[in-house]
């Protein structure tokens, strides 16, 4: 398979290039890394990018900012990092991303646990994740031609506790290696409108 992979540089994305990479062609795009260069934001950015690379058999998103921070002390501008960027930005890929997705291709999203597991400082974060959720399994029942879309929601990775874990206090971390199969199972399966939890 041809297999678009949005945010490639980050540690979700270099595990899935190892988990898909043997068998698959990967094309990495990102903000400032990878083959190909997009901002998810700017919808020209992304036609942009998809005139370049063409017809795929799968897109998959791993990236896109959101701010951590206390509530109370929140500006709309930090709040709106997160919609404009995660959620908006996943949008932007779907809603162009799916005029090149050949037959039978997949759309894999990222959101993650705070969409279930609110924890003090993580609003935008529960916001983005819920909405993302919600984003696949109303897309899903529209697309034709056997497309599909579902969406990976990790909690904290292994790799990455010691930067947000005592956000989250109880949580067990996961692997970014566990993580990436539920990526696999989302290209490579025949499910569609499913959030995968790797929790």
């Amino acid at each position: 398979m041809k297999v678009l992979l949005v945010g490639a540089s980050g540690t979700i994305g270099k595990a899935i290039i190892a988990e898909l990479g043997q068998q698959h062609e990967i094309i990495t795009a990102g903000k400032s890394s990878g083959q190909h260069n997009v901002d998810l934001t700017s919808v020209q950015s992304v036609e942009n990018l998809f005139n370049q690379v063409g017809k795929v058999d799968a897109i998959i998103a791993a990236a896109g900012n959101v701010h951590w921070g206390s509530f109370k002390d929140m500006t709309a501008d930090e709040f709106k990092i997160g919609i404009n960027e995660k959620l908006l930005g996943q949008v932007n890929l779907t809603l162009v991303g799916q005029k090149f997705l050949n037959e039978g291709g997949s759309i894999t999203l990222t959101s993650g646990s705070l969409s279930h597991d609110p924890h003090r400082g993580g609003a935008s974060f529960t916001t983005v994740n819920s909405s993302v959720d919600g984003f696949i399994r109303g897309v899903s029942v529209e697309l034709e031609g056997g497309r599909r879309i579902n969406s990976v929601s990790p909690n904290v990775l292994e790799e990455s506790w010691h930067l947000y874990g005592l956000g989250v206090p109880g949580t067990t971390p996961v692997p970014a290696a566990l993580v990436a199969k539920a990526y696999r199972k989302s290209v490579e399966g025949h499910q569609t409108g499913q959030t995968y939890q790797v929790w």
